[in-house]
C-alpha cells in the first residue's frame, strides 16, 4: 500500500498569450476550474496506472466533489476529511506555449493536528510507502512518525523551499526532484550538467535513491553507482502543468507492480508526455488503457484519451 499525505486543491486555469507581467493586465482567453494539488494529482496519476493508494487530506465540505472524483478513480478516500475551512486552491496561467506560472493559497492543507495524524498512521504497516510533498503542514513530524513506523519514504520537495533543507531528508527512501529543486538540495547551480547535479545529491543524501525530471531533457535514476537515462519523448506540448505529478504517480504504481527500474522510467515518462498534450492538471492525466498502448505503437500516433483498441 502507498499512503499519500498530500494536498488538495482547486486550480483555476487562465489561458493567457504569455505569462503575465509585473504591473501588466493581460486578457485570458479561457478560464475553467478543475481539480488539482500535487497530492492529489500525484493519487490520480497512480490510481489510474493501476496502483493502490490510500490518500490523506483535508477539503472544505462544499468541496466533497473533488474527494468523490478521486474516488471514482480509485483512490481510497476515506482519510480525505471534510472541514469547514476553504480548500487549498491555485491561480494556474498558461500561455501560448505550454509554459505556466501558478499562485498557490494552501487552505485547508495547512490545517493539521495531531489527532489527524494519529489517524493516519494507525492505518499504515510497516513497510508500506508514504509519499510527501511541500504543499502541506506538518512535514517534519509526519518524516519522523514515518521513520519510526518503519515506512518508506517518497519525497517531492514541491513547491521548493528553505524549510526543505530543514526537514530530516536522511529519513527519505527516494527522491523526486526537477533540475531546481536538486540544485537547490545540492547547493549547486541550476544550469549544471544532469551528472554534476547527481553527483552533488548522492553527496548530500547518499542513502537515497533519486528520479531526477529534466522535462524535454529526460529523466535519471541514480542508486548509489548505479544510474540510469530516460531520453524525453517527442511530443509538443500544450500544457505542462501535472507533467511532473504524472510522471510521479506512474512511476510509484509501476514500483509497486514490481518493475524494474528502466520500466518505470519509460512507463511514468511516457505517462507524462502524453497529459502534456491535454490542457489542465487532472484532466491532463491520461489512463492506463492510453499509455499500453502508447508503449505498443508509439506516442506519436496517439491522443492522450485514446481508449484501448478492440
Amino acid at each position: 500500500m502507498l499512503h499519500n499525505f498530500g494536498s488538495i486543491n482547486l486550480d483555476h486555469f487562465y489561458r493567457v498569450p504569455h505569462l503575465v507581467r509585473p504591473g501588466e493586465t493581460l486578457a485570458s482567453h479561457d478560464y475553467r476550474v478543475g481539480l488539482g494539488g500535487k497530492g492529489a494529482n500525484q493519487s490520480l496519476a497512480m490510481a489510474r496506472a493501476g496502483g493502490r493508494v490510500r490518500h490523506w487530506g483535508r477539503l472544505c465540505q462544499r468541496d466533497a466533489w473533488a474527494r468523490e472524483l478521486l474516488g471514482h478513480a480509485g483512490v481510497e478516500v476515506e482519510a480525505i476529511s471534510l472541514v469547514d475551512e476553504p480548500s487549498g486552491h491555485a491561480i494556474i496561467q498558461v500561455d501560448d506555449r505550454g509554459e505556466n506560472a501558478i499562485l498557490l493559497f494552501p487552505g485547508a492543507n495547512h490545517g493539521t493536528t495531531q489527532q489527524a495524524l494519529d489517524a493516519y498512521f494507525a492505518s499504515a504497516s510497516a513497510g508500506d510507502w508514504l509519499l510527501i510533498q511541500n504543499e502541506c503542514d506538518a512535514l517534519p513530524q509526519v518524516m519522523a512518525r514515518a521513520a519510526d513506523a518503519g515506512l518508506n519514504i517518497a519525497f517531492n520537495p514541491a513547491p521548493m523551499s528553505d524549510a526543505v533543507q530543514e526537514l530530516p531528508l536522511e529519513h527519505c527512501r527516494l527522491l523526486f526532484v526537477n533540475r531546481g529543486e536538486a540544485a537547490w538540495l545540492a547547493g549547486l547551480e541550476e544550469d549544471s550538467r544532469p551528472e554534476s547535479l547527481l553527483d552533488g545529491l548522492a553527496r548530500r543524501l547518499p542513502g537515497c535513491e533519486v528520479v531526477l525530471t529534466l522535462g524535454g531533457d529526460g529523466a535519471w535514476y541514480q542508486s548509489g553507482a548505479e544510474r540510469h537515462f530516460q531520453p524525453a519523448l517527442p511530443v509538443t506540448p500544450r500544457d505542462t502543468t501535472a507533467a511532473g505529478d504524472t510522471f510521479i504517480g506512474y512511476y510509484l504504481a509501476a514500483l509497486q507492480h514490481g518493475q524494474p527500474v528502466r520500466d518505470c522510467l519509460r512507463r511514468a515518462a511516457t505517462a507524462a508526455a502524453l497529459g502534456v498534450q491535454i490542457a489542465g492538471a487532472a484532466d491532463s492525466i491520461p489512463e492506463a488503457a492510453a499509455v499500453e498502448r502508447a508503449l505498443r505503437n508509439g506516442i506519436s500516433t496517439l491522443h492522450p484519451h485514446d481508449e484501448e483498441a478492440p
